[in-house]
């Protein structure tokens, strides 16, 4: 097992520098390989596909699960863009393109480029690695940490926003403070998304939600852009 948490960090690790060193659009290529290499790892170590939280058993309930939380993000989006304080929340520039980039951001990069390795790796592998003998917590925690961690060096190389610059200033000080921010807030999602995860059984539930997040976010930002509200 140590064997596995061994490859899947470093795998990792390797994936997040070639995304930021790489051209561009690697993980669009490298991803889905690191994560099929992945499942076929954790199978030859003995995971079952109920731990990996691919079980056939679960794919209707997570489904379920997944359709909910689109819904649910998309309300919390309707509402952040009515309040002009929130709406600045939106104020990304990588995000200022024609609606066919933005579809094809949303419908195809993220969920290939982001989704797919993150949910595998994070709420697939290693928590199923750390679940054992019913250690759900544990498992949660470690997951949600390394989740954290992974986002580091696209932390470190976001170009902040209007907001943000408002809330963290200028400066080496506030270039770190905004990483941290951002390790933080990751971890946090990545805590919700093993606890949907873990209700459902699914990996489905918690990339609906995760695809809800980011891909729903670029496709409000885009039309936000697009029709000048911001």
């Amino acid at each position: 097992m140590l064997a596995v948490l061994a490859v899947s960090v470093l795998a990792l690790g390797m994936v997040s520098f070639a995304n930021r060193l790489g051209p561009g659009n690697t993980g669009l290529v490298l991803e889905p390989l690191v994560a099929v290499a992945l499942i076929l790892l954790a199978r030859r170590a003995g995971f079952s596909w109920h731990d990996l939280g691919m079980s056939r058993r679960t794919w209707w309930r997570g489904v379920k699960y997944a359709l909910v939380a689109v819904l649910a993000v998309a309300v919390v989006y309707a509402v952040a863009i009515v309040i002009p304080l929130t709406r600045q929340a939106f104020l990304d520039g990588r995000y200022q393109m024609h609606t066919g980039t933005a579809l094809l951001t949303a419908l195809v990069i993220i969920p290939l480029g982001t989704i797919l390795l993150e949910e595998i790796a994070f709420r697939g592998v290693l928590m199923g690695l750390f679940r054992g003998k019913g250690r759900t917590w544990p498992a949660v925690a470690i997951s949600s940490v390394l989740f954290g961690l992974w986002h580091i060096v696209p932390a470190a190389a976001l170009n902040a926003n209007q907001l943000v610059s408002e809330a963290f200033g200028a400066g080496p000080m506030a270039k770190t403070a905004m990483v941290v921010a951002v390790v933080a807030f990751t971890g946090v999602a990545g805590w919700v998304l093993c606890e949907i995860r873990r209700r459902s059984g699914s990996l489905i539930a918690a990339a609906g939600l995760h695809w809800a997040t980011n891909g729903l976010g670029v496709l409000v930002t885009s039309a936000l852009w697009s029709f000048r509200v911001v």
